[in-house]
């Protein structure tokens, strides 16, 4: 995946040189934010924790980057020999991955020198944006489907490799069971599933055939893919040929639908199973698939084990970007907010606190003042400090977890896939004086 500090904005850069001419270099806080929910959304996910964290304690300018840089000609030798040296000292404060949250909250501060909080703002977004949109797209899914089979098929259709790759994560960190990219596998630890294409099925005189070689090829992984001509046809002809491949030790895992009706595919199939004696082999289904087909086959009492979720998820066609920003909340000691219209900020460093009710279900949170007294859970933990990573740091599967648990614990009103209620986050007197003071001394 990319890591080359110059993933950036040439504004980063411009801006830095103004701040080390001008010795601007005291301790600035930024915060990572959600101005507003998409459209249909009742609540986001947070995730790319991990990845912002590798890329501040490996941030390092490359002699080949200094010396492209010094080829531009737009930033001064002082400047470079600067860059050069540069590394994140700072500290990193945020929601763990996998965290229920809502507008106007933080999920992630900075506090660094200028230059270092400064530089850092475009990757930082670009890696939590993408991944906190995939998995609050795929957290719908889940909580439509908890006890189903749920893979990401999307790699083929996401927007480069780093997408693919992180897509896998983030739906794998918001409750999918696993992923069809091989890669996922290898770098994540997330279990890999796959079947066969059409491909495999016409390059065969005999579909017949085509299944009978592909279970010898793979007798631990029998999912056949029965839809290229006759979807009924086919599932009678995998029912006829059990019986030689059970003779071979090979036993049919299942069976899978990529096109048409699949309710109805899936109740005949599943009929053609049962009488053949097939009780046990699974129906897995894919083919444009996403939160509101799903949930359209639930209503239905589709038969189907298992669900195969690709291109709406990893491009999260319904809603594909957040309004997020990284935004400047204090520097050297003093609180500063924007105020640009449609666009202001709440100053000052700041913490989340979550309240739930009897029942054990979020029922709000505050948003106030950091260190400011408030009734409940503080949502934002040190994860990073001079630099370096806190130790103990949740693994991916541990995330996965605490993912599920704030899943469950959100109220049923906004597991809605649209027309979800507003949740209440207040803004605590303590920041709302702390806003006032800003504005008087910034028009003083």
């Amino acid at each position: 995946m990319p890591d080359s500090v110059l993933l950036t904005d040439l504004y980063q850069l411009t801006m830095l040189q103004g701040y080390y001419e001008q010795n601007m270099e005291e301790l600035a806080v930024f915060e990572f934010f959600v101005r507003k929910l998409p459209e249909n959304r009742g609540y986001l996910v947070a995730a790319g924790l991990a990845q912002v964290l590798t890329y501040l304690e490996q941030l390092q300018f490359s002699a080949d980057e200094i010396e492209w840089l010094a080829s531009t000609g737009q930033f001064k030798p002082a400047v470079l020999d600067r860059l050069t040296a540069l590394k994140f000292t700072g500290d990193v404060h945020a929601m763990p991955e996998g965290t229920v949250f809502f507008p106007n909250e933080p999920i992630l501060r900075i506090t660094a020198p200028l230059p270092e909080a400064q530089l850092v703002e475009s990757r930082i977004i670009n890696l939590l944006h993408f991944q906190t949109l995939i998995a609050s797209k795929a957290a719908r899914s889940v909580l439509i489907a908890p006890d189903k089979l749920l893979v990401d098929f999307g790699m083929r259709r996401a927007h480069g490799s780093e997408a693919a790759l992180l897509a896998a994560r983030a739906s794998y960190l918001a409750g999918f069971t696993g992923s069809a990219t091989v890669a996922a596998g290898m770098h994540f630890g997330i279990p890999i599933f796959g079947t066969m294409a059409h491909s495999f099925i016409q390059a065969y005189r005999s579909e017949s055939q085509a299944f009978a070689d592909f279970a010898e090829a793979n007798p631990d992984n029998v999912v056949f893919l029965i839809d290229t001509y006759d979807t009924e046809a086919a599932a009678q002809k995998v029912v006829d040929l059990a019986p030689a491949l059970h003779a071979q030790g090979i036993k049919i895992k299942g069976v899978r639908l990529d096109s048409g009706d699949l309710a109805d595919h899936a109740r005949k199939v599943r009929t053609i199973l049962d009488r053949g004696g097939l009780n046990d082999a699974t129906l897995f289904a894919s083919g444009n698939i996403d939160e509101y087909k799903l949930t359209e086959l639930m209503d239905e009492q589709a038969p189907i084990d298992g669900f195969g979720i690709g291109t709406r998820l990893d491009t999260s066609a319904d809603a594909p970007y957040l309004d997020c920003a990284y935004k400047l909340q204090e520097y050297a000691g003093v609180a500063r907010r924007k105020r640009s219209e449609g666009k202001a900020t709440w100053p000052g460093r700041k913490q989340v606190y979550r309240n739930y009710d009897d029942n054990g279900m979020m029922s709000g949170d505050t948003v106030t003042v950091d260190n400011a007294p408030c009734a409940g859970q503080p949502l934002l933990q040190l994860a990073m400090q001079g630099g370096k990573t806190v130790a103990g740091q949740p693994t991916l599967i541990e995330a996965r977890e605490y993912a599920r648990r704030q899943l469950n614990s959100l109220p049923m009103a906004l597991r809605q896939l649209s027309n979800a209620p507003e949740y209440p986050v207040i803004i605590s007197a303590e920041l709302q004086a702390l806003a006032k003071t800003v504005d008087q001394r910034n028009t003083g």
